[in-house]
């Protein structure tokens, strides 16, 4: 018997104070990652005790109503999502939506257990992924990474490109690092079918890394690529911030996210629960509220209540500054925030 509920359309859809619509919601299961790259995290993390986080079940429930307001768009994120013992069950709970009240569902991987997870995952209801990739030197990946293998991170995107699902690569521009390496790794990924976008460096969280010396602004590495190739604008949207371009040469898109060069708040859309229930409207902003407490103290009626309260407090926009002396913007990092 089919028990995939029912959602009508949502009648109270989420708007913030500016008029903005918000209808993707970022969802980290796990603060855990089995790598540990330097703009991400400290070569040592302190990962959250399993007793703080949502079940599997509470996770399901939340995300639900979520749905049940209007998001439309759920991406999985981390950490590494995939480290999370049995989340393909989430996955699967949640890909019964897709077609009906969710758009899609999505998935940020670093694609080191997608040989073992990616046609489960695809027959979830997932149909294209994200792959942070921020380089194919095997010794580059190995020191960004901390001691990462590039050949299981390849090896797991063969298995989803094999499985069926769209990959799309994310790579961060990292001055004195990658930026020579970005024309061959976008001429890599159009070979294979995948979209590549450029992700400039964000201040969250401490990582024992200067991310001044590691600022590489986009706008610059837009100017190098259009001097090698014919790059124009397109106005696709795949419901986040970053803005894309085909390069004629490679007939190719490559993406541009840009946080702190070229501002892209006004067109918001997004919202993050961490997988402690901690819901955050802004990456650049230290707000939270504490959907968990509510969940299991009042249900479901009392996570609505803190929906509410969440488009009542949603900043306009980020103060990312990456400025020599400056701090992170906040204190959480990018692994226990979700990607």
């Amino acid at each position: 018997m089919d028990r995939t509920p029912a959602f009508l359309p949502a009648t109270d859809r989420l708007t913030d104070r500016f008029g903005r619509t918000i209808d993707y919601l970022r969802l980290s299961v796990t603060d855990r990652c089995d790598l540990r790259c330097v703009y991400c995290m400290a070569a040592r993390p302190d990962f959250l005790p399993k007793s703080e986080l949502l079940t599997l079940e509470e996770l399901t429930e939340v995300s639900e109503a979520f749905i049940r307001r209007g998001i439309r768009k759920i991406r999985i994120t981390g950490g590494e999502p995939l480290v999370r013992r049995d989340v393909v069950r989430l996955i699967g709970n949640l890909g019964r939506h897709v077609g009906g009240a969710l758009d899609e569902l999505t998935l940020t991987t670093n694609a080191t257990q997608l040989e073992q997870h990616a046609d489960a995952i695809a027959a979830s209801g997932v149909r294209r992924i994200n792959v942070s990739l921020d380089t194919l030197d095997r010794d580059r990946f190995a020191r960004l990474t901390r001691g990462g293998d590039l050949d299981r991170t390849l090896g797991g995107i063969a298995a989803a490109k094999r499985a069926g699902l769209a990959v799309k690569i994310n790579a961060v521009a990292l001055k004195g690092e990658n930026e020579a390496e970005i024309p061959a790794m976008i001429e890599w990924a159009h070979g294979e079918g995948f979209d590549l976008t450029l992700i400039e460096v964000m201040p969250v969280g401490d990582v024992g890394a200067d991310r001044t010396g590691q600022f590489l602004p986009l706008s610059a590495v837009r100017e190098r690529l259009e001097a090698r190739w014919t790059l124009s604008d397109l106005p696709d949207s795949t419901g986040g911030p970053a803005r894309y371009a085909r390069i004629a040469e490679t007939n190719g898109r490559v993406g541009f996210i840009t946080p702190l060069t070229s501002n892209f708040c006004a067109g918001c859309n997004r919202i993050r629960m961490t997988c402690t229930g901690t819901l955050h409207t802004c990456l650049g902003h230290d707000d939270d509220l504490d959907l968990r407490g509510a969940l299991r103290s009042g249900g479901v009626a009392a996570v609505d209540r803190l929906i509410d309260t969440a488009m009542a407090i949603k900043p306009e926009r980020h103060d990312f500054d990456i400025a020599p002396g400056s701090t992170p913007a906040v204190s959480r990092n990018m692994a226990r925030t979700g990607g």
